[in-house]
């Protein structure tokens, strides 16, 4: 799990909120220590730098902003709060990229995100009882797409068991039922209900990503789209070249194949379509890949 590891995506993110945050935390100490008024550089900070980097529930302030509905999900401005999200991400997000390869965590980071921040802004302009807090409401934190990962993962590997040697270990889903109910309980406290709600906004998207992935669809296709694309831009020779062994393997269009190779079944080979699905995920192999499970399958039973 090395930083420089091609096609690890967890460890990418991981990276990039703990970077956010000492860029932030730098700008903080430097407002800190060119002022001598403590109170006077923290309101400069807070109010001259991060609020232009954390999501308003203003819908006004929102429209002079629009940039935050993005940039909230990488600000934190307590380590706690920091330390809190890397080690639930870590936790999630370690066993749903390796049941479904490196592609997926980062869409549904960012959709999860989203989909919190809109429940947020609905919610806040809605309900009387939160309107009172609109004016001066700001959230922040990656909480949103982290709850997206943990409820996407406990829907895929609900039995997943930590801490084995403790009558058999923990289920997942009741790690993820005492991180929801305490959502929950904590949006009874109105002062702190945006961002609990953006939590829980996450997590209705985790589920619907992980329902629709089981059907079939996978809705991090577009997006995956988007970052190949970009990688295209900045590595044209990596993408020429994938493109090059694609062509290479495909036969000329014709009728019918010119004929039908039936590969040798062996445990190697086995394995190494397993250790391709723990890669890269289950919509990544051929369909002769795809056909070897199938009849090792058949063969077991």
């Amino acid at each position: 799990m090395l930083l420089g590891q091609p096609g690890n995506t967890l460890v990418l993110l991981l990276a990039i909120l703990v970077v956010v945050f000492c860029l932030f935390t730098f700008l903080h100490l430097a407002y800190s220590l060119t002022n001598e008024d403590t109170a006077a550089a923290n309101n400069s900070y807070y109010q001259g730098i991060l609020a232009w980097f954390r999501m308003p529930a203003s819908l006004k302030l929102l429209s002079s902003r629009p940039w935050t509905i993005f940039t909230y999900m990488f600000i934190h401005d307590g380590v706690w709060n920091l330390i809190g999200n890397l080690i639930w991400l870590w936790v999630f997000g370690f066993i749903l990229q390796d049941l479904t390869g490196n592609k997926t965590i980062l869409p549904l980071f960012i959709y999860s995100a989203l989909s919190g921040a809109v429940l947020y802004l609905i919610c806040m302009n809605v309900f009387p009882g939160l309107r009172n807090f609109v004016s001066t409401e700001l959230i922040e934190g990656a909480s949103a797409g982290v709850m997206g990962i943990a409820i996407a993962t406990t829907i895929l590997a609900p039995g997943y068991r930590f801490f084995p040697m403790i009558n058999g270990g923990i289920p997942l889903w009741v790690i993820t039922a005492i991180y929801v109910v305490i959502d929950l309980a904590m949006i009874a406290n109105l002062n702190a209900a945006g961002s609990h709600i953006a939590h829980l906004g996450g997590g209705l998207f985790g589920w619907l990503f992980m329902s629709q992935l089981q059907k079939g669809k996978d809705l991090s296709l577009g997006m995956n789209r988007f970052f190949d694309w970009i990688n295209g831009i900045f590595a044209p020779e990596e993408s020429e070249a994938r493109d090059k062994t694609r062509t290479a393997v495909f036969y000329e269009k014709g009728e019918k194949e010119p004929y039908k190779k039936i590969p040798q079944l062996t445990q190697k080979r086995i394995d190494a379509i397993l250790d391709k699905i723990g890669e890269k995920g289950y919509d990544k192999l051929t369909e002769e890949e795809k056909e070897l499970l199938r009849k090792a399958a058949e063969d077991k039973n």
